[in-house]
């Protein structure tokens, strides 16, 4: 059993009187940043909060959002918003994620230009700091920026919240030697560059490969379908019948294409968490769009979601069944193999027959994009089944060109693993420094 005892003076103003606030560690962490002169970050920077727009759509602002900050990077695939009543980003902005069960306290640097993206109120900026942000940034993700982040979150599970006075709250020793952290981020940031770019150059291989490099994917504005095809199909909305997907089909099945059901086996197995064991979940807002990372959040298995149920053991591909078109698809690191678990909102693969990585590109792009779209129902959430994912055609070219493909798509993953060893490198020169 752990516990503290705590003096009357030390009840912080007697606004927090919660054990969790008290814990040891969190006491043992703050006698270390004490022995620092320290100032609160209310005190050396602006702590501010965006405006919710009242509409998302096809507009021309992108919104960076709480759920967009859970990996190293900033997502790419954000929504966009009206231009009224948008809160504009600055560059060196810290963000930091202020609602949301299992992206909460997540910490990013906007380092684009002013005023060309905007930010919610679920997302807390850091602003006009009077030391070097990029020191800020890398002390609020090392183990001494995360338990007072954790430490300040109010709320209960499924409505935590992270108010712009708990952010005021952290306390900040001061060091010399600041600049070196943003060396060590512009330099990751490269690397993240090259990444973008090896994948940009896979994915442009396939297109040009396939005849589709300049695919017209514009909806028709009329056509004309048999009914046969409506009864066959059981669906009468116009958009499935859009002629694009027609020449998609066509144009994939001139290319040796297979469905994937053929290439690829689906993990059906299920599991029952057990209450008390801690397991390390995987769901959607876990993969970043832009790249196809992904992350994982520890989780006792009593407050699991309900469709936290597929087993995961490393290596797996896994495919988003809500709103597939945005590319939530990524191949799992071989590591992911002991008490991993994700959601059932997820079709999971395991790939004896063909390159993952070649798979991977093919399904991420507009080839597999399209067919995702044809058979999704829903509006504001649209969805498919299993079944729609495991009859996606997949074109398959000759060995050579999927090999130039899957390399190029293993020299992005090594520039980006790079990138986060140097991003996590910052976070621990920070922890040594404060030891």
């Amino acid at each position: 059993m752990q516990y503290s005892i705590i003096q009357k003076s030390q009840l912080e103003g007697a606004l927090r009187l919660d054990a969790e606030y008290y814990q040891p560690e969190y006491l043992e962490l703050f006698h270390k940043i004490n022995k620092f002169k320290s100032k609160r970050l209310g005190i050396i920077a602006d702590i501010l909060r965006g405006n919710t727009p009242k509409e998302y759509g096809n507009y021309g602002i992108s919104i960076i959002r709480s759920g967009d900050l859970s990996n190293f990077f900033v997502n790419e695939d954000l929504l966009k918003a009206k231009k009224e009543n948008i809160f504009y980003l600055k560059n060196n902005d810290i963000l930091i994620s202020s609602i949301g069960f299992g992206s909460i306290g997540k910490v990013n640097i906007f380092t684009g230009e002013d005023n060309k993206l905007g930010t919610v109120s679920e997302v807390t900026v850091i602003r006009n700091s009077n030391i070097n942000p990029f020191y800020i940034w890398a002390f609020l993700r090392s183990n001494f920026g995360q338990f007072q982040i954790n430490r300040e979150i109010t709320g209960a599970t499924g409505q935590l919240h992270l108010n712009t006075g708990n952010v005021e709250n952290i306390l900040v020793p001061l060091i010399d030697n600041t600049t070196v952290f943003e060396k060590i981020y512009r330099e990751a940031e490269k690397l993240y560059r090259d990444s973008k770019s090896f994948y940009s150059q896979a994915e442009n291989l396939l297109l040009e490969e396939l005849g589709m490099k300049n695919f017209e994917i514009d909806d028709d504005l009329s056509y004309t379908v048999n009914l046969s095809d409506i009864k066959s199909a059981h669906r009468a909305d116009a958009e499935y019948f859009q002629p694009k997907y027609k020449r998609l089909i066509s144009n994939l099945k001139s290319q040796n294409a297979k469905l994937l059901k053929d290439l690829v086996s689906r993990i059906k197995t299920k599991i029952k968490p057990k209450p008390e064991e801690i397991y390390k979940y995987i769901e959607i807002s876990d993969i970043n769009i832009g790249n196809g990372d992904a992350g994982f959040n520890k989780i006792i298995g009593k407050e699991l979601p309900a469709n936290a149920r597929i087993p995961i053991k490393g290596g797996e591909l896994l495919i988003s069944k809500v709103r597939p078109t945005r590319g939530a698809i990524a191949i799992l690191p071989e590591d992911f193999n002991k008490d991993f678990i994700c959601s059932g909102a997820f079709s999971v693969f395991k790939s004896p027959e063909i390159l993952k990585e070649y798979l991977f590109v093919v399904l991420c792009s507009i080839v597999g994009k399209l067919q995702f779209e044809k058979p999704t129902t829903g509006t504001s959430y649209p969805t498919i089944i299993d079944e729609d994912i495991e009859n996606t055609l997949v074109p398959i070219l000759p060995k050579p060109t999927q090999q130039k493909i899957a390399d190029l798509v293993q020299k992005s993953y090594q520039a980006r693993k790079k990138a986060k060893e140097l991003l996590e490198q910052a976070k621990r020169k920070v922890e040594e420094l404060i030891q």
